[in-house]
């Protein structure tokens, strides 16, 4: 794409709740902007919108047209809250130790905390089999009065035949935790059947081997699944020493008014934060800035969930993170630091939306994606999984996303010219070094430096201390099972 930003103006007819703001700004700038107000394909219904293609922004006026320019409501007009009041907790505990129990996985209980503060509104609870379909096949659930919110990944829970057994025909259960203590009650359940290769083929698009969530998740799972209305007998906590960073929605809207923003922009990551993210966050800034915003706030959200063997682990993540602000490569003062409590899915296209929608429930109201969002390689071919471009292309038209301003960014790379990141310039290619995350890894792992100006040195002596002392322990496990 040859975008550096493409604005989404979009209509909110499908939502009478979502008060849209006319932006009565003209302002020149020196990119290009379209704005998209038809469908890319017709078949989609749900966007409404007019494109030009030979707009600029230098003809633009900005009071040509409506635009979100303050935090965006939550799906279904409400944040869904579902931790039980404290005044109410020692009669729904009672009430848990009653009933049949269903335990909880590690992951399950990430999506226990992820429904329980609102990340999923509208969603009450696992899904049930109609929930569960919708998501499946549509990415998307259709609500009572008619309107479309987006929900593409299935947020459901597995039970084994055994369990199934011992549940009967009780209409709500207990859910216990990985260490045996109880978390909540999931009541009026429905019981129906996990056809795992179905939901593997349509959330990954192949049934290869070696999907890290399949194999963590759903092959060992049980037959069945469960849904229902869940109650949370308290905040969920890890006692991590990063509690403090999960910031539930209904925090982080409160912390934007305090700030007084009037655009927020998300961006999430898996990986840790190196120059070329900076230039594109701070640029975006600056865009917003020209657009005549006058506090944007950026959202920088790590995905705090399940994530793979070979990532970088979120404690170091974090600290990384935190070397970045101390380092003033992002500005504190225009920066929220914050975990979104997502397992990890590596499906590409299709989790996007989800990361996306959850933006939304947050109060952002731009979403900055990139090359291959979501997305790894093929388990079993040296290709990427995904088309790397399919990520933005989807965002721009998925049903129930509308509201939402996507923010495409351009692709940077290190500039050996320059000697710094930059955006890459397809005209002088051969001067510009594409440094994955694989290969920075690479580099930790081996103690060797990347190019001067890739990460703010404090960020990457956090990396390569974390890959040696991983080394360290993998060479004493060696001599312990050599002395045995």
């Amino acid at each position: 794409m040859s975008l550096s930003m493409k604005l989404h103006i979009t209509s909110t007819h499908l939502n009478p709740m979502l008060n849209s703001q006319t932006i009565n700004k003209s302002t020149s700038t020196n990119y290009n902007t379209k704005i998209r107000s038809k469908p890319i394909y017709h078949c989609n219904p749900l966007i409404s919108t007019v494109y030009k293609s030979t707009m600029h922004a230098s003809s633009f006026s900005y009071s040509s047209c409506s635009v979100r320019s303050s935090l965006i409501e939550p799906d279904g007009g409400a944040l869904v809250d579902l931790v039980v009041p404290e005044s109410e907790r020692a009669k729904k505990t009672s009430d848990a130790e009653a009933l049949p129990k269903v335990r909880l996985t590690k992951i399950d209980t990430e999506w226990v905390h992820v429904i329980s503060e609102g990340w999923a509104s509208p969603l009450r609870g696992f899904m049930r089999e109609n929930e569960y379909l919708q998501s499946l096949h549509f990415n998307s659930l259709k609500m009572a009065d008619g309107h479309v919110v987006n929900m593409s990944l299935p947020i459901v829970l597995a039970i084994d035949d055994k369990t199934k057994e011992l549940i009967g025909s009780s209409p709500d259960v207990g859910l216990v935790g990985p260490k045996g203590d109880l978390v909540g009650i999931l009541r009026s359940i429905e019981i129906y059947k996990h056809n795992k290769e179905e939901r593997i083929a349509r959330t990954w698009g192949t049934t290869a081997p070696g999907l890290p969530y399949v194999d963590e998740v759903i092959t060992p799972a049980g037959n069945w699944l469960i849904g229902g209305d869940l109650e949370v007998l308290n905040p969920i906590k890890y006692g991590d020493g990063l509690d403090h960073y999960r910031l539930s929605p209904l925090q982080l809207r409160k912390e934007f008014d305090r700030r007084q923003a009037d655009a927020v922009f998300a961006f999430q990551l898996r990986n840790p934060v190196h120059n070329g993210h900076a230039l594109l966050m701070n640029d975006t800034r600056r865009r917003l800035l020209e657009m005549g915003y006058k506090k944007p706030i950026l959202l920088l959200h790590p995905l705090g969930g399940f994530t793979k063997a070979d990532d970088v682990p979120l404690d170091v993540r974090m600290e990384q993170h935190s070397k970045v602000l101390e380092d003033g490569i992002l500005d504190p003062e225009t920066t929220i630091v914050s975990i979104f409590p997502s397992p990890m899915h590596y499906a590409g296209p299709t989790e996007v939306q989800w990361h996306a929608k959850a933006r939304i429930n947050a109060g952002a109201n731009f979403y900055i994606v990139g090359r291959d969002p979501a997305g790894m390689g093929h388990p079993t071919e040296k290709r990427d999984l995904y088309d790397p471009d399919h990520g933005k292309k989807v965002l721009s038209m998925a049903p129930g996303l509308e509201k939402l301003n996507i923010l495409p960014f351009r692709v940077a790379a290190y500039d050996n010219v320059e000697k710094k990141m930059a955006f890459f310039d397809p005209s002088r290619a051969k001067d510009f070094l594409f440094i994955s995350g694989t290969k920075m890894r690479t580099y930790a792992r081996s103690g060797e430096n990347p190019p001067d100006g890739f990460m703010c040195p404090s960020g990457w002596k956090v990396l390569v201390k974390y890959y040696e002392s991983m080394q360290a322990e993998e060479a004493s496990q060696q001599q312990a099972v050599f002395s045995t």
